[in-house]
């Protein structure tokens, strides 16, 4: 069973800072590109940050400047740094994750559970 767990989220003063951290688990050969999502009430899930194997990043503009994504291959995590946060930020965090389960089978996409962050004063 692959699973995807986030962890880290939380309520946050606005200018403050927060980082969220996601754990690959389970049967997995490799894992291609992960990233992590957000989604506001209301809103569409929308991508916040995405990193592949080799470590290429892309952002958000909206989050450019103030965020970090990485990872750490031999643990099968990734991680979002986020500083400078402003109620906008506000949503669940899903991580993302392409997987590959087994040589030659599809790469399949993967999602956490999400978690909460608030920014609030």
């Amino acid at each position: 069973q692959v699973q995807l767990v986030e962890s880290g989220g939380g309520l946050v003063q606005p200018g403050g800072s927060l980082r969220v951290s996601c754990a690959a688990s389970g049967n997995i050969f490799s894992i291609y590109a992960m990233g992590w999502y957000r989604q506001a009430p209301g809103k569409q899930r929308e991508l916040v940050a995405s990193i592949t194997n080799g470590g290429s990043t892309n952002y958000a503009d909206s989050v450019k400047g103030r965020f970090t994504i990485s990872r750490d291959n031999a643990k099968n995590m990734v991680y979002l740094e986020m500083n400078s946060l402003k109620p906008e930020d506000t949503g669940v965090y899903y991580c993302h994750a392409s997987l590959l389960l087994r040589v030659g089978s599809p790469v399949i996409p993967s999602w956490g559970q999400g978690t909460q962050v608030t920014v609030s004063s």
